[in-house]
């Protein structure tokens, strides 16, 4: 992807904070982060606001119904990502990753030579079966 230089002014404490964590060459890669993941977030917003104003605010039960839905995906994804592991100690084709990464994104078994393509829960279901 291209870049281009721009000048942006920020709080100086919150910018050295930043840059401390990070240090001077990840600076620009932390904030292009954060306003990518404020896009997303005003992206799933605006969302949001659509389907309410299509079918209603969304309800307290409803909300915790998907709570619910979300966890159980998301064990379901850390069962078959420990049984991966285990088959490859079973077969010598190398080491498991630590408890409670497999699976997540930055990690092996977050590609799509694992299986996983990459889209919503409901693709990567699809993916599995």
């Amino acid at each position: 992807m291209a870049t281009k230089k721009y000048t942006v002014t920020l709080p100086e404490e919150l910018a050295e904070a930043i840059r401390a964590e990070v240090g001077s060459g990840n600076f620009s890669r932390y904030v292009t982060r954060a306003i990518e993941g404020q896009r997303e977030r005003d992206r799933l917003h605006e969302a949001v606001r659509w389907w309410e104003s299509e079918y209603g605010e969304v309800t307290e039960a409803e909300l915790a119904e998907v709570e619910a839905e979300h966890r159980d995906l998301e064990r379901r994804h850390e069962e078959r990502a420990v049984d991966r592991s285990d088959d490859r100690e079973a077969t010598g084709q190398g080491t498991p990753e630590p408890a409670g990464t497999a699976g997540r994104p930055g990690t092996a078994e977050h590609s799509s030579a694992a299986g996983y393509s990459g889209g919503s829960p409901c693709d990567e279901e699809r993916v599995a079966a």
